[in-house]
């Protein structure tokens, strides 16, 4: 699986464009778009998707891409698994993004000390998980429940939801979203 930074590079260059203009394009510094194509950081989806914007493309275009770029491989080893997420206080790391015809979006996700989603949201989809570490407060609409290694959630997506690590170390989850949503 290739890395997305240098995913990036290539687009920038088949477009014609300076890292510098990229930066002015996309509201991303000129120094962040550098780390990146070089794998020193993982974007956050927000700045990958300014950065895609700026490139014209999207993030289901650009993974596409990635995903014909490599072969295809039904295993995936730890270092193979694209950070989608900040890699600070959660990472979101998927799980068969090159698989064809891929109708699932799996990821395993690391929840850092007190890490929270943050205000609840919704989209479109269904999704089910389970805390394989730590201890997560999962909310879905009204409903609260704190969960525990082994337990698990499955809801529709359209409630707004929210996850928070409530344990006093590493929490960690293994999720599935169907239709994936990148």
């Amino acid at each position: 699986m290739p890395h997305v930074g240098p995913g990036i590079r290539e687009l920038r260059r088949r477009r014609g464009l300076g890292i510098r203009r990229l930066a002015l394009r996309s509201g991303v510094s000129h120094s962040s778009i550098s780390l990146i194509e070089r794998d020193r950081i993982s974007p956050s989806i927000d700045t990958l998707a300014a950065i895609l914007e700026a490139l014209g493309t999207t993030l289901v275009g650009f993974f596409s891409e990635l995903q014909q770029m490599s072969s295809y491989s039904p295993f995936y080893e730890a270092g193979e698994l694209p950070e989608v997420g900040s890699g600070d206080a959660i990472s979101y790391r998927v799980i068969g993004i090159n698989h064809p015809n891929r109708q699932i979006l799996m990821l395993h996700e690391t929840y850092a000390v007190g890490a929270d989603t943050g205000e609840a949201f919704s989209h479109t989809a269904q999704e089910g998980g389970m805390v394989i570490r730590g201890a997560v407060e999962v909310t879905v609409g009204n409903h609260a429940k704190t969960l525990q290694v082994g337990d698990a959630y499955y809801f529709d997506s359209r409630l707004p939801h929210r996850f928070r690590n409530v344990a006093e170390g590493q929490s960690e989850i293994v999720s599935a979203i169907n239709p994936p949503t990148y």
